[in-house]
């Protein structure tokens, strides 16, 4: 801008000139890549996978390659068109650094099946969580509405009374010197959710420091989809999958300090 690079922050004000080198289009499909996929368990209808932290489930915000879709694709080839090009197959999502179970649907119709039991809360949906500090209580429950973050648009927040609706319950599976473990299980599928929602009463997760968290020795959220329950989209049969703890996870676990 005026010859000279602009914050992306910076508010036109009018007259400016302003210079722009175009990139490359992004992809409108999803491109099949050779990637590792740890496979928990497979039907005709719908796949569960233990999608590692660091990878992003579909295509955006700039990045196109390394995706859990891209390997879906290449692993499975045919997969739900219900999300369009970019997310076939995917019917929910866990953050880049949040690392765990995530369902994938083969056909549009378990696609929806699923979809419907995610938005009537049918699924069951268990995350295992360190957060810093120790809780007042054992076991709780948090419902304060979420939106996002009118300053920092890459947060989310639960200040606002006028946010979604949003539930998550707590239980303390074992106590640390200057830390929780936790079992959360949430009612809602929010952005954000459960980091949004811990850091609202003190407790940040973790490695997670857009909410406040301190720098921690770990390159990913102590945040992991442990367990998830659902019904079959054929059988009508109730299917849970577990996601064991990664190992990064588990040394993390192991090397702290205890209570005196």
């Amino acid at each position: 801008m005026n010859g000279s690079p602009a914050k992306r922050s910076y508010l036109l004000k009018g007259s400016e000139q302003i210079q722009i080198s175009p990139a490359d289009l992004a992809p409108l499909r999803a491109v099949a890549e050779d990637l590792p996929l740890e496979v928990l368990y497979q039907d005709d209808e719908l796949i569960a996978i233990n999608k590692p932290a660091g990878m992003v489930v579909h295509a955006g915000a700039g990045r196109h390659s390394g995706t859990l879709v891209n390997a879906l694709v290449h692993r499975f080839g045919k997969l739900s068109t219900v999300g369009g090009d970019l997310r076939p197959g995917i019917v929910h999502r866990l953050d880049r650094l949040t690392s765990g179970v995530i369902l994938v649907a083969k056909t549009d119709a378990a696609h929806r099946h699923l979809a419907a039991q995610f938005s009537n809360r049918e699924v069951e949906k268990i995350y295992l969580a360190l957060v810093h500090g120790r809780l007042k209580m054992d076991r709780g429950q948090i419902t304060k509405p979420i939106s996002r973050d009118p300053v920092r648009r890459i947060r989310m927040t639960a200040k606002s009374a006028a946010g979604r609706q949003a539930i998550s319950e707590y239980q303390v599976v074992r106590t640390f010197q200057d830390y929780s473990y936790l079992e959360v299980k949430i009612g809602t599928g929010r952005t954000h959710q459960i980091r949004v929602h811990l850091a609202s009463i003190g407790h940040p997760v973790v490695g997670d420091q857009l909410y406040g968290a301190p720098p921690a020795a770990l390159a990913r959220f102590f945040l992991h989809a442990h367990r998830i329950t659902f019904t079959s989209p054929t059988s009508e049969e109730k299917i849970t999958v577990t996601a064991p703890l990664p190992p990064e996870l588990t040394r993390y676990l192991n090397g702290l300090p205890a209570l005196r």
